[in-house]
């Protein structure tokens, strides 16, 4: 049992604070009332601190890097206060897998790491129940994961049979505890698929519940239209949806910007939502940087154009822009003595330019490395966390202590997102913490998570002076005086059907 005592409770549902004491009894909250006359030897004093609920990041690449399977504690999470993820992103998830392979993901991670127990969605999360996890997991189902065991690397429409058994593998996933679908259009196993093809599978949800979550199909010059293809389909399906990473690239925020102005028009008869954070800087697979008539194929495929000069010339021409402090290696597979090293690092005293020497990274690498890319307007990022319609995610993987992952938001993107949003004054503190608490629970349908009420599950959250002091995960305390605590209390978070 502990005590959460005098603390000003923010309660997650976008009212006012209130003075009270919270009663934790195993992993739920018992009671929230006046508890001072109680005595007890787990008690906190919170006087002077805010305590919230735990906070929610819909939008985690720790299953796409496999560091949920090889670390699974997840300490950055729990240091920032973030106690629930949710994975299967982007059109690639763990689960299921058709074939038993893991090749969606292989941009992201070395997928050799990890001995396959699994092939159902229920398979995966019961090893995942067995192995202990520090953060609670939730997952979608990935769309390129089951397209590629489907056909591979063809391009080209699903069979009417295709789709019908596209169809049941979503179904029965569902039923098995996940909590949605996600397309990720953007890259080169997603780009050419069929809108229809997209509907077709999405339309499952209205049965079954859950979320269809996508990476848009083009988030440069054609974000609008992306964006609108989005809408359509929410509008036709009426299945909830989420748009990941919704940033303002440089040199596109005119058109950023008119695509907002169509998210914020939807009225309230369907949900849609968009998720962003607080920086200037993307974590993504060095590959996507290749310009999209390059993004053709196979990984071996695009490894292969890069032994051509003529192409490599061609390449070089649409890197004029990009700047030696822009990139900085984050992980990289076959040449780990890159790690922490920016782009300007890995050029100096090569003699070359910084596009020439973009190429050769891409070719020292072997295309298998992830990259910190300072690419969007962070002024204009942090505004759209104002919209109705934004919600808040890292998009990136608890990583390993010892690996090299220096952001200007580092492993804080949520109480970052709180304490700008606050000193900014875009909105009320109670709000901004609704967005990340309450409305991404409601959304993905998790229940007894999100608000602290009582009976609720005991996930919560302490702030003093703007920072996270403590962390409770289902009852357990994971973060004490902000001393992470080897506590592995996470739980899998399934679709309740």
């Amino acid at each position: 049992m502990f005590i959460i005592k005098n603390g000003e409770i923010f309660d997650g549902t976008g009212k006012p604070s209130f003075k009270a004491d919270i009663l934790i009894k195993a992993d739920t909250i018992s009671a929230i009332g006046d508890f001072s006359r109680v005595s007890h030897s787990n008690v906190i004093d919170a006087r002077g601190a805010r305590v919230l609920p735990g906070f929610i990041d819909v939008n985690t690449g720790s299953d796409h890097y496999l560091t949920l399977l090889t670390d699974p504690f997840q300490e950055n999470f729990l240091r920032q206060g973030v106690t629930s993820i949710i994975g299967g992103q982007c059109g690639s998830s763990l689960a299921p897998l058709i074939t038993g392979s893991l090749e969606s993901i292989r941009k992201w991670a070395d997928t050799n790491t990890v001995n396959l127990g699994w092939r159902t969605m229920g398979e995966f999360l019961g090893v995942l129940e067995k192995k202990k996890i520090g953060v609670n997991f939730g997952t979608l189902i990935g769309h390129s994961t089951i397209r590629r065991a489907l056909v591979g690397h063809v391009e080209r429409d699903l069979t009417h049979k295709e789709i019908i058994l596209f169809k049941h593998l979503i179904q029965q996933g569902m039923s098995e505890g996940a909590l949605g679908f996600s397309t990720g259009l953007g890259y080169a196993h997603g780009r050419g698929v069929s809108y229809n093809e997209i509907k077709s599978l999405a339309e499952v949800l209205k049965e079954t519940g859950g979320v269809y979550a996508t990476h848009l199909r083009d988030e440069h010059s054609g974000i609008v239209a992306a964006v609108e293809e989005t809408l359509t389909l929410a509008r036709e399906t009426n299945v909830p949806t989420l748009i990941n990473h919704f940033r303002p690239f440089r040199g596109f925020e005119t058109e950023y910007t008119e695509s907002l102005r169509l998210l914020e028009a939807v009225n309230s008869t369907f949900s849609v939502w968009f998720n962003s954070y607080p920086s200037s800087g993307s974590l993504v697979p060095i590959y996507t940087l290749l310009p999209e008539w390059a993004k053709k194929g196979s990984l071996e495929d695009m490894q292969r154009f890069l032994t051509h000069p003529e192409i490599c010339s061609r390449i070089e021409k649409e890197f004029q822009a990009i700047r030696g402090g822009d990139i900085r290696i984050i992980q990289s597979l076959h040449a780990p003595y890159l790690i922490g090293k920016t782009l300007g690092d890995f050029v100096r005293g090569r003699g070359e330019s910084i596009a020439a020497g973009l190429v050769k990274l891409m070719q020292t690498t072997g295309l298998r490395a992830i990259v910190l890319y300072k690419n969007c307007n962070r002024d204009l990022a942090i505004q759209s966390l104002m919209s109705p319609k934004a919600l808040v995610a890292s998009n990136a993987p608890s990583f390993p202590s010892e690996t090299e992952f220096e952001n200007e938001d580092d492993h804080g993107v949520f109480p970052n997102y709180l304490n700008l949003m606050e000193y900014l004054r875009y909105m009320p503190f109670e709000k901004a913490v609704e967005r990340i608490t309450k409305i991404p629970a409601d959304l993905f349908g998790l229940s007894g998570r999100g608000v602290l009420r009582e009976n609720n599950r005991a996930d919560l959250v302490i702030m003093r002076e703007r920072a996270v002091s403590d962390v409770f995960i289902n009852g357990a305390h994971a973060v004490e005086a902000g001393r992470v605590l080897p506590v592995y209390a996470g739980e899998i978070l399934r679709m309740k059907n």
